[in-house]
Order: C-alpha cells, then sequence, then structure tokens
C-alpha cells in the first residue's frame, strides 16, 4: 500500500470516527432519557446502558394527571395558532417585500431580521406590561401573540428570499388575466412556496412547542399551561424528591412527535432554507 494510499485510508477512518462521535454525542441523550422513562423509581441512580426491569409505571403516571393532558392540548392549540397566523402574515409580507418596488424596502428587511436578534429576557418585561394591558395575561392569547412577534421576523424573510426568485412572468400573465393581489398569491404563488412554507411552518411550530421563558411568566395555572412548564413543575411524592421518571417519560411524549416530522420533512426543510442561495 502507497504512502497516499495509507494517507486517504486514514483520512477517511478519522473522518467517519468523527463522524460517529458526533452521532454519539448527538443521539445518547435522547437514548439515556428514553431509557430513563422506562427504568423503575428505585433502579433510577444505577448506571445501566439498558434498564434491567422495564416499567411503563412512568408513562401511566404522567398521563393519568389531567394536568398534563391539558398542558399538551394548550400547546397543540398554540402551536398550530402559531403557525396559522404567521404563514398568513409571512406570506402577505413576503409579496409585499419581494414583489413590489417601493423607497425603504431593504431598510424594512433589515429591521425585520433585527428584530429577531433581541432575546427573550430582552423584551420580556414590555411585553408583560403588553399582554396585560391587553387583558391576555393567564390566557393562551397570550402566548400565541407572544410567540408570533418573534417567529413571524424569520418567516418574513425565508418567504420574501423565496418569493424573489418566482419567475416575473407567472406574475404578469396573472396580472394581465386580471387577477387581483391576493389571487395572484394564492393561486399562483401559493403552490409553488410549498418547501419554504414547511419549513417556516415546521420551525414556527417547534418554537412556539419549545418555548419555557415566555409560558412560565405569562400563565399562571394549570388549565392555561403548556407542555414545557407542566414538565418543570411536575413534582414528586414529597418536597425533597424529584421524579426523573416522570420526567423523562413526559420528555420523550413531547419529543418523539417532533423527531418524527422532522424527519418526514427533512428535504423540504433543506430544500426550503436554501431557497434563494443560488439564482438559476
Amino acid at each position: 500500500m502507497s504512502s497516499r494510499q495509507l494517507s486517504k485510508l486514514t483520512a477517511r477512518f478519522g473522518f467517519w470516527l468523527l463522524v460517529a462521535l458526533v452521532v454519539l454525542m448527538a443521539v445518547f441523550p435522547f437514548y439515556y432519557a428514553i431509557k430513563t422513562s422506562f427504568t423503575p423509581s428505585g433502579d433510577l441512580f444505577q448506571v445501566e446502558l439498558w434498564p434491567t426491569r422495564a416499567t411503563l409505571a412512568n408513562y401511566l403516571q404522567i398521563f393519568s394527571q389531567r394536568s398534563f393532558l391539558q398542558a399538551i392540548f394548550n400547546s397543540v392549540v398554540v402551536a398550530t395558532s402559531v403557525v396559522f397566523i404567521a404563514l398568513l402574515l409571512g406570506i402577505t409580507a413576503s409579496y409585499a417585500l419581494g414583489r413590489v418596488r417601493f423607497l425603504g424596502r431593504t431598510t424594512v428587511l433589515l429591521v425585520i431580521l433585527g428584530v429577531s436578534m433581541f432575546p427573550q429576557v430582552a423584551v420580556l418585561s414590555g411585553l408583560f406590561e403588553v399582554i396585560r394591558a391587553l387583558n391576555l395575561y393567564n390566557n393562551p392569547g397570550g402566548l400565541i401573540l407572544s410567540y408570533t412577534i418573534f417567529t413571524l421576523p424569520f418567516t418574513v424573510w425565508v418567504l420574501t428570499t423565496f418569493m424573489r426568485q418566482l419567475p416575473m412572468e407567472l406574475e404578469e400573465a396573472a396580472i394581465m388575466d386580471g387577477a387581483t393581489p391576493w389571487i395572484t398569491i394564492t393561486r399562483v404563488f401559493l403552490p409553488l412556496m410549498w418547501p419554504a412554507m414547511a419549513t417556516t411552518g415546521l420551525l414556527a411550530f417547534i418554537a412556539a412547542w419549545n418555548e419555557f421563558l415566555f409560558a412560565l411568566t405569562f400563565t399562571l395555572t394549570d388549565s392555561q399551561r403548556t407542555v414545557p412548564v407542566a414538565i418543570a413543575l411536575l413534582s414528586g411524592g414529597s418536597a425533597y424528591e424529584l421524579p426523573w421518571g416522570p420526567i423523562m417519560a413526559a420528555s420523550v411524549v413531547v419529543t418523539v412527535p417532533l423527531v418524527v416530522l422532522v424527519i418526514i420533512f427533512q428535504r423540504r426543510i433543506v430544500s426550503g432554507l436554501t431557497a434563494g442561495a443560488v439564482k438559476g
């Protein structure tokens, strides 16, 4: 074997070793969470890669709590509403910013991008006063409003980039046929924008589903809390017990659907995020 072949083989081995290490670091925490969710409480502090006594007691415990089921329902309602509103406003805003020429269009896009860079904690107090003034405290509407504010800039930015790449001839043909801007958006552009809409919609759903700070601040009762807060507030049999088993079971329950969605739409996510990167 020549030195060149040996160096290529070494480089390939090192590359795949690095890939295996990255995959292990990314997958192992999720695997350990699944393993812990099936482990009885008495065996939680025994270091094992596979539970010797698997049990469904942790899952039965969380599903027997009405507050956890209510939290799942609240998260579904809030996340779905955020996706619908963000896409509705995003598709109309992207048409104006991507197809209509007006003074200050670039400035508007930069402002939209700048808004998305603010951390949540920086606007928490001001947003709390707004939500309280609108009488949306401890109400799903307050979470929907706050989540939409933070997901809309990214949605508008991605959809605008995608909208700019659509052929101008399509819009000109629609105008010649007497189509209004709304008909042009819904009948001409919308069928072509599914990759970008799938990307932004799924990312907006994940962001709303996993958000914790606003959900903790803007909700007060179990009937209005979402899943992340419900998991954080799970309590054990006493004040000194931290129920790791039920916490891991609840985490697996709310994480698996997101993993499945990402696996199903992974190609659309990549194509949507790379939309506009190359003009063709």
